[in-house]
């Protein structure tokens, strides 16, 4: 009887500590000729399409991804927001992975530690640029809190076709290579017609005098912008029922595309930034960062179709989609919002005052002050890419307005602070981190369990969307701190100042970089590691239920057909950071306007 006993022990016990085997699946990277455009060029395919398949597993189990490269060069695949051992995150060169050589087969393999939406894509070379990214939707092994009738993952990227490495080799060139919307003789008159012939002169002296374009939002233009793989008028389409709850799991798999995304006619219910639960926030739209994940929820109740807009912030065109009651239906495309212009603000003029009401500033001499920023004006102070065209009364996203869906474990103060000061050299297309190119770097050292600060300080006229691997972050947005939101990607405004709290409780190498693609190759990245410790002081393994694999799929599935500048900031003359200067009101010693998120009107 001890002994059956003993038995059934064991078998209970190596059935919790092991993760149930879930369905394997089978990634083909190739290079092929395919036509998206009108044009065949030959991109990157994973098991024959752009993007690869939807990849399902379910809290608990072991994912288990042979990897074929049949490429004439070296890849890899990084699984973006996943918690996971060092060396399955698939960086070459970090913890020990060397890349998926040509004709060789790698195989990751580790647990699902967590729910939501994800994506993955290569990280070597340019190859994400190329095609090479797909989607990840990590189901609760239990009941979804998130009720929803239909499902849909919305996938969005840019489409080029001319090959990635062509791109870099060309922004390297003239990093302006570009840039086609420019400023023209008749804008210049515009202004001097608006502000006066002074002014506007002024402004275009200073302009030209720090060899850069006000019309500098993004550095890649020329694309197509797709959703789940399909240009806009090929119209993919998410159908409903009126009245059904739709969920809408949003990811940016763009290479360099950052978006402003609504559906005329629907509100939307934002449960879920960068997969993991928020305390749900209604929205007209939302400004959509590179690499970062919303899931919505939208309740449809007119029989009619909707549009899925997602417009680039440079106002070159939008990735289009429906929701529909029936197949064929496609809803009006909006009209395209005026472009913004950068100011002086964007340049990184006054991190103090970014996100401030400048008008409420009582008590400063707007006149002096005028004088003391060389000449800016009140106007020049505010940033233009805060500027979204949302429309009066509509609610727009702010970082602000995340609230985790919980209980954050760690509510702890930070240790200490570390500077992560964003920079670079436009006329050269050099992007730093603290002044220093990836190879030129040292790494960012932290101690198990510490508890840090990253203050970010962007010195540069262009956002950065921040990627630390394997681990979270929590903005410091404003709200109680356990209530502060986790994000694996956080959008650093230009010329503006933000800080998250991280808890170093995964041990490795990390990559930690900018993911505006072009921007990390040419230098914006670093390393964080965390120290590796005895196994005395490792926490203890996770605990894992018992839980019912997936149901066998086809390793190789097809996309579901309803799925899926900057310049050098030291000048003469010029100080950022505006030390030095008495402005009553005003508190220098806070480390940043906390609730200015990254942008004013919605927190980018």
């Amino acid at each position: 009887m001890k002994f059956y006993a003993y038995t059934l022990f064991l078998c209970l016990f190596f059935s919790f500590a092991s993760p149930a085997k879930a369905e394997e699946y089978n990634l083909v990277i190739a290079r092929e000729p395919v036509n998206i455009t009108g044009k065949t060029v030959e991109k990157i395919t994973i098991n024959g399409t752009i993007p690869g398949p939807t990849l399902r597993f379910t809290e608990g189990e072991e994912a288990v991804i042979h990897v074929t490269n049949k490429m004439g060069e070296d890849t890899s695949v990084h699984w973006h927001g996943l918690i996971l051992p060092g060396e399955m995150d698939g960086v070459p060169g970090f913890n020990g992975f060397l890349g998926i050589k040509p004709g060789e087969t790698f195989t990751y393999r580790f647990p699902v530690k967590q729910t939501g939406t994800y994506w993955y894509h290569a990280h070597s070379s340019e190859q994400e640029q190329d095609g090479h990214y797909g989607s990840l939707v990590l189901a609760p092994k239990g009941k979804d809190p998130i009720r929803a009738d239909r499902d849909y993952v919305v996938l969005l990227s840019d489409f080029h076709d001319e090959d990635g490495k062509d791109i870099f080799s060309n922004l390297k060139m003239s990093s302006d290579y570009y840039q086609y919307a420019r400023r023209t003789i008749g804008d210049f008159f515009a202004d001097a017609e608006d502000k006066g012939f002074g002014k506007a002169w002024d402004n275009a002296k200073m302009w030209g005098k720090m060899r850069m374009l006000p019309t500098d939002l993004s550095d890649v233009s020329g694309y197509t912008f797709l959703v789940n793989g399909r240009a806009s008028e090929q119209n993919w389409t998410g159908l409903f029922k009126p009245g059904e709850r739709v969920r809408l799991r949003f990811i940016n798999a763009s290479a360099m595309s950052i978006y402003d995304v609504r559906i005329p006619g629907l509100k939307m219910s934002v449960v879920e930034a960068d997969g993991q639960g928020v305390e749900p926030v209604t929205v007209d739209e939302f400004r959509f960062g590179v690499a970062e994940t919303y899931d919505v929820i939208v309740t449809p109740t007119e029989d009619k179709a909707f549009t899925i807009a997602a417009e680039s912030i440079d106002r070159t065109g939008f990735a289009l989609g429906t929701l529909a009651p029936r197949e064929g239906m496609k809803g009006p495309a909006p009209q395209p919002r005026p472009r913004a212009l950068l100011t002086m603000a964007d340049m990184g003029m006054g991190h103090n005052m970014a996100g401030m009401d400048i008008s409420s500033m009582e008590g400063m001499d707007h006149g002096n002050m005028g004088h003391d920023m060389g000449g800016m004006s009140m106007e020049d102070m505010q940033s233009g890419w805060q500027q979204a065209g949302t429309p009066p009364g509509n609610k727009a996203l702010s970082y602000a307005d995340l609230r985790y869906a919980g209980i954050q474990d760690d509510t702890r103060q930070p240790e200490r602070e570390i500077l992560v000061r964003l920079g670079g050299n436009m006329e050269r297309f050099i992007w730093t981190i603290n002044d220093k190119k990836f190879e030129d770097s040292g790494p960012i050292n932290l101690k198990y369990g510490e508890r840090v600060r990253l203050k970010f300080v962007n010195d540069t006229m262009m956002a950065h969307p921040m990627h630390l691997h394997g681990m979270f972050v929590q903005l410091e947005n404003g709200q109680p701190a356990e209530k502060l939101p986790n994000k694996h990607t956080v959008i650093v405004a230009p010329g503006q100042t933000y800080s998250v709290l991280l808890t170093a409780d995964q041990p490795g190498e990390w990559a930690f970089h900018c993911h505006l693609l072009f921007h990390m190759s040419a230098g914006m990245m670093n390393k964080v590691v965390v120290a590796k410790l005895n196994p005395n002081e490792m926490p203890p393994p996770m605990k894992m239920s018992p839980v019912k694999a997936a149901p066998k799929a086809d390793k190789t599935e097809k996309e579901n057909p309803h799925e899926g500048h900057s310049m050098p900031m030291k000048h003469e003359g010029m100080n950022h950071d505006m030390e030095g200067m008495n402005m009553p009101g005003m508190d220098h010693s806070a480390p940043q306007n906390q609730n200015s998120s990254h942008g004013g009107h919605n927190g980018h």
